[in-house]
């Protein structure tokens, strides 16, 4: 399980340990102890954000039941730290991608938004198709107004 860089501040140090843990268990059921209330997801499906909280673990925890094969590459922190990039790979049937997870903390180590960005796009599409499938009636009603 990779560590946290050692740039990032302490509090999301512990987030990042526990987000490490919780995918290497495949058990996002202690996501909601570092996800801020008013959080935001940003989909690589969708322009607009879907938030608060409960609609980012909802598609965190559809996700991960979608990839295969699923593993974190590469962490990058901000100077600030409290902004770090996660670079992944999975598997989604027959189709690869690489993707990034952009997560932005508060001080207290809560993610206050987490982005994903995924190529190439077959990989996209393949990944749309299937969360589409798992949260079409649900993920809609959480978009975020702009």
């Amino acid at each position: 399980m990779p560590q946290a860089p050692t740039n990032v501040r302490p509090a999301v140090a512990k987030s990042i340990d526990l987000w490490h843990e919780m995918i290497a268990k495949n058990d996002l059921s202690q996501l909601h102890t570092i996800v801020h209330p008013d959080a935001v997801f940003r989909s690589p499906m969708a322009h607009a954000a879907y938030g608060p909280a409960p609609a980012l673990i909802m598609a965190l925890s559809t996700v991960i039941q979608v990839f295969e094969n699923f593993a974190y590459h590469r962490q990058l922190v901000s100077d600030d730290g409290l902004n770090v990039v996660l670079e992944f790979s999975a598997d989604i049937g027959d189709k690869k991608l690489r993707g990034v997870d952009l997560i932005r903390f508060d001080e207290q180590g809560h993610i206050v938004e987490f982005e994903v960005m995924v190529r190439p796009m077959s990989g996209l599409q393949a990944l749309g198709a299937e969360m589409g499938k798992r949260l079409a009636d649900k993920l809609p009603s959480f978009k975020v107004k702009a």
